[in-house]
């Protein structure tokens, strides 16, 4: 892989990152919920979930789900599920206190549970498969070992997705900090839970180009 072709993969992994997605909503609504040092375990669990279709891609596996309708639906509309499951469970939840404001507080989440909801929600996540065939193969050069390239492909995705994720989960988190009336927090959690709702019908209506 050459300079050029490398520089503009890093770019276009900026864009992909910072484009508002699943991934974007679960990191703010971890850092609104339970603050940066426990909403960073969310950001692990999305690199994961871009770490197993990367590998579905270098594969060659990727082809094959991509090309099975039956896979491909079963990956779409476990993805819808969760989506929506999230979004519902973020429309029912109470406002959040923080430990400090709390005479009682809420246990947090633990940093597995964390880890495994960032996981899912990048891993079940078809348009991220489709999207890596079309795009990730584009800048591997077929003439060169192909593992190097797509460990420093995935290592550029990693490290803009991290710092990405990092500024959207520190956002809401100083964003919560300022809201101190339960009403304006309980509303901010059901307008995360209608972005996720709202990504869920996205993904549901997502079709592939044939």
């Amino acid at each position: 892989m050459s300079l050029h072709t490398w520089l503009t993969f890093f770019a276009a992994s900026w864009l992909i990152s910072l484009s508002p997605g699943a991934g974007a909503i679960a990191s703010m609504t971890a850092g609104m919920r339970h603050g940066w040092r426990l909403g960073v375990w969310n950001i692990v669990g999305l690199q994961l979930g871009i770490a197993a279709i990367l590998c579905v891609v270098a594969a060659g596996l990727g082809a094959l789900l991509a090309a099975s309708e039956t896979a491909f639906a079963v990956i779409k509309w476990a993805g819808v599920a969760y989506l929506l499951w999230l979004g519902i469970q973020q429309w029912r939840a109470p406002a959040g206190e923080f430990a400090a404001d709390a005479a009682t507080p809420e246990p947090p989440p633990t940093r597995r549970a964390l880890v495994l909801r960032g996981f899912l929600i990048n891993a079940s996540n078809p348009k991220g498969l489709v999207f890596m065939l079309a795009v990730l193969p584009q800048f591997i050069d077929p003439g060169k070992p192909q593992l190097p390239q797509y460990l420093l492909c995935g290592l550029s995705l990693f490290i803009t997705d991290i710092v990405v994720m990092n500024g959207y989960t520190l956002l809401a988190a100083r964003v919560l900090r300022a809201l101190r009336s339960p009403q304006h927090r309980l509303w901010l959690q059901r307008s995360f839970g209608t972005l996720f709702i709202g990504a869920a019908l996205l993904l549901a209506a997502f079709r592939r180009s044939n």
